[in-house]
């Protein structure tokens, strides 16, 4: 598959998908700060408004084909769980990739969506798992992987043993290290498309490549995320006029 368009961002751009630091503004997802106030809580979020390439959006069956050209080369990482207020955010170890294309992507962490953000054919999954990449141009890359109700997770219950319940903290996972590879799904087909960073500042040209299959987690692991994020998925944004992808292996 041929690269999708992609652009020079300067890393300040990207933080609120990478690092929890103050923001200029404070947001949220219901009430005055929710979702469909973000473009006006500051101007630096104003493309979360104005923008015409935003994410999550609605996946249908209205794609064009393309070869699958994803490679995923992850090496085990220490992992602690960081509660920033939004979600749960683990930061990955440096050295583990995503390359599609003639581009390399460096996986930086990865975070957790109640319900999922994207949905298909208007419906969303339990939740949604986003790996987030960035290569030398400071271009980002954002896998999102479906996760639905069945047998437990056990990747994810090591996250879950001794989850951080208050923003700021965090909580090390016991034992060495883990693999983010035990959370991609066995049926790798794919929607891409360009689109945005979901939460403020909205930064648009982002790439999106997100599993068709989901990955099952126990009903509990899904009750667990929900006490502490009842909600904190950005409602689907129009397409206007963007192509989706679909890839098959």
């Amino acid at each position: 598959m041929s690269t999708l368009a992609c652009c020079v961002m300067p890393e300040s751009t990207v933080v609120p998908e990478e690092k929890a630091v103050p923001h200029t503004a404070s947001w949220g997802y219901e009430g005055n700060n929710g979702p469909e106030h973000w473009g006006s809580l500051a101007p630096e979020y104003a493309t979360c408004q104005s923008g015409v390439s935003q994410s999550p959006i609605d996946l249908t069956d209205n794609t064009q084909a393309q070869r699958h050209d994803l490679e995923f080369h992850y090496a085990p990482s220490p992992l602690e769980v960081f509660h920033n207020g939004h979600t749960l955010h683990i930061d990955y170890a440096p050295g583990s990739r995503l390359i599609t294309g003639d581009q390399e992507y460096e996986l930086l962490q990865f975070h957790f969506h109640h319900l999922s953000e994207h949905t298909i054919d208007g419906v969303p999954a339990d939740m949604e798992l986003h790996l987030v990449h960035r290569d030398t141009r400071g271009q980002l890359a954002v896998v999102g992987i479906f996760l639905t109700e069945g047998p437990q997770n056990e990747f994810l219950q090591r996250l879950w043993r001794n989850l951080p319940r208050q923003a700021g903290q965090k909580r090390l996972v016991e034992g060495d290290t883990g693999n983010i590879t035990d959370m991609l799904p066995a049926e790798q087909a794919y929607f891409s498309y360009t689109g945005s960073l979901t939460t403020p500042p909205c930064t648009e040209n982002i790439n999106w490549f997100v599993f068709r299959s989901p990955v099952a987690v126990s009903a509990e692991q899904i009750a667990q995320f929900a006490e502490l994020f009842p909600n904190n998925a950005r409602p689907t944004q129009p397409l206007q006029g963007r192509t989706v992808y679909f890839s098959q292996m």
